[in-house]
């Protein structure tokens, strides 16, 4: 996928205030979809729309667990929030370039023009 579609989908994902919510529990640790819908108070079918969700767009993945199959773990994936990160970078160093030129701009001795 094109990194700025992949970027696209990032945004529209996070956009939602459930899904942040999502990604906030599972920077602690991973958890099971269960403990994600009591801890949002949301039922299960809602939880599992806003999953799918992260999970299409590579946000988080899921695994079974050893001994049970029909319990799935989600935690969340690095390279997508790599690519946030990239992007933001990318976006606070244009302004920077541009502050550092206006301070030149308005620093600079003026001719003409007596203290």
């Amino acid at each position: 996928m094109q990194a700025a579609t992949q970027l696209d989908r990032t945004f529209a994902a996070l956009a939602d205030p459930t899904r942040r919510g999502v990604i906030e529990l599972l920077r602690k640790r991973p958890r099971r979809a269960g403990e994600l819908a009591a801890a949002l108070e949301m039922s299960a079918q809602a939880m599992s729309r806003h999953l799918r969700v992260l999970r299409r767009t590579g946000l988080v993945e899921e695994d079974g667990l050893d001994d049970d199959a029909r319990v799935r773990v989600y935690r969340l994936r690095a390279e997508p929030f790599a690519g946030l990160r990239d992007w933001i970078e990318e976006v606070e160093a244009f302004w920077t370039d541009q502050l550092s030129a206006f301070k030149a701009h308005a620093e600079r001795p003026r001719k003409g023009k007596h203290p």
